[in-house]
């Protein structure tokens, strides 16, 4: 059977899905990447130094990712089983839980944010900056947790323009703020990297508000308020069944990905290298909004194919989510490769004041991600949409860390820190979980085991 073969209407409705979320992607992380040009614009010192503190914050960032993400496996087959009520009570669920952990979180931050940094690195003169940053900025999640759970409902209901719009407004909202906090431009407060941190939480508000102007319009999705605020104990324990392992799988993950910031903040020269993995890891993350995008969207529509009772069709449409993936990973070796060889050293790294040291691991950086494109884009696809989508939460969670914490961590510690090799060594280390964990996910697709439809009558 040729199961590309789907219809005109299933690549459109991928391309429908996919371009709002690409929108959304790549503001999310372009207004990322225009922090660190600004932020840069002050030294390669303060952005090296807002790089450490964001490391805990990044752990933070995945976690309610991940919180959102197993919101969405719920609500997407809810939402294709017809039943709006229950994505009203997992709705709930997720607000309550991602609420309470980024409430403790910036609490945390803000009473102890120089002794977090002198667990982060062992270069003193990071310190009070990336104290400075990190006492503001923490409550900065706490707001956006609050639009990010709101904002994946709709992306899982097929909805994902109102992100695009929402997130698109909070982005330019926040470069604005940020020239006008960092510098101290049109008579504000010269902040330095504070006023980064002030911008990013003054345009996290301004998004809850926006949120809530939408709900009080949106009629395409009708919320049940006493539902929201007293979800009831079965929908929190299936939450808890599907959602918790994608908690505990970003949660581990980003542990694990902040182990590499940690890991290079104890390396030689480390001011160069930190300032360097910063910018190739943000740019890698602008140019790859497409492949996060075919992920998301393949998770709605297996998770809407389920929830309809479409099991016998669902792993041929995987098949062919595979299949566009590819392609889309492929488009990304030629774009990081371009922006390597033409934009970067030229356009780019000049305006954010690196050093040539910096520069050329930069670049090194980037040809690496460049190569490991196509494998990411498969994994993506695979665990965060498919399997996820699937109701095969734990099996996704296995392939996501595991191979983190059993080979790229450790190796790259040992040639890194006893060995001292040269951050050209170390670095193709910290991907090749994404070489080797592809086998076991296509494996598994093949398999049909993750197919299941995890709905219930909550009548």
């Amino acid at each position: 059977m040729n199961y590309l073969r789907q219809g005109a209407g299933f690549y459109r409705d991928v391309l429908r899905l996919m371009l709002p979320m690409i929108l959304q992607n790549f503001v999310t992380n372009f207004m990322a990447l225009a922090d660190n040009f600004m932020v840069g614009g002050l030294s390669q010192t303060a952005l090296s130094a807002v790089t450490m503190a964001n490391t805990p914050f990044f752990v933070l960032m995945v976690a309610c990712f991940g919180i959102q993400s197993g919101a969405s496996v719920l609500v997407a087959q809810y939402y294709g089983k017809g039943d709006l009520r229950t994505v009203s009570r997992v709705l709930g669920v997720g607000l309550y839980i991602s609420m309470g952990v980024t409430a403790v979180a910036a609490l945390l931050a803000a009473r102890f944010p120089l002794e977090m940094m002198r667990l982060l690195t062992n270069n003193s003169a990071l310190w009070e900056m990336g104290a400075d940053y990190a006492r503001i900025v923490g409550f900065s999640y706490f707001f956006g947790s609050i639009s990010g759970i709101y904002l994946a409902v709709q992306r899982s209901v097929e909805n994902p323009k109102v992100g695009a719009v929402i997130l698109t407004a909070s982005g330019l909202l926040n470069i604005f703020l940020n020239w006008l906090f960092i510098f101290g431009s049109l008579g504000a407060p010269r902040m330095g990297v504070a006023g980064a941190a002030l911008g990013t939480l003054l345009s996290r508000i301004f998004e809850v508000l926006a949120v809530l102007v939408h709900i009080r319009l949106d009629k395409r999705l009708p919320l049940f308020p006493r539902l929201i605020f007293r979800p009831g104990g079965v929908i929190f324990r299936d939450y808890v069944r599907f959602a918790l392992p994608v908690l505990f799988n970003e949660l581990l993950w980003s542990a694990g990905i902040s182990l590499y910031s940690v890991i290079f903040g104890h390396m030689p020269d480390n001011t160069a290298l930190l300032a360097a993995y910063t910018v190739a890891s943000n740019l890698e993350r602008v140019l790859n909004v497409a492949l996060i995008a075919a992920g998301n969207a393949a998770a709605v529509i297996i998770g809407r194919e389920l929830g309809r009772g479409n099991q016998e069709s669902v792993y041929g449409k995987a098949v062919a989510l595979n299949t566009v993936s590819l392609g889309v990973g492929a488009a990304s070796v030629l774009l990081l490769l371009f922006t390597r060889f033409f934009l970067a050293e030229q356009l780019i790294f000049p305006l954010m004041r690196l050093e040539p040291e910096a520069v050329g691991i930069a670049l090194y950086m980037l040809t690496v991600l460049a190569c490991v494109s196509p494998l990411r884009a498969l994994n993506l696809c695979n665990i965060t949409g498919i399997l996820r989508g699937g109701g095969d939460v734990r099996y996704a969670t296995i392939m996501d860390v595991s191979f983190i914490y059993l080979a790229c961590a450790p190796l790259a510690a040992l040639a890194g820190l006893v060995l001292k090799l040269d951050i050209r060594y170390v670095y193709p280390l910290l991907c090749l979980d994404e070489v080797i964990k592809v086998w076991f996910c296509l494996a598994r697709v093949r398999s049909r085991k993750w197919i299941r439809n995890i709905t219930r009558d909550m009548a």
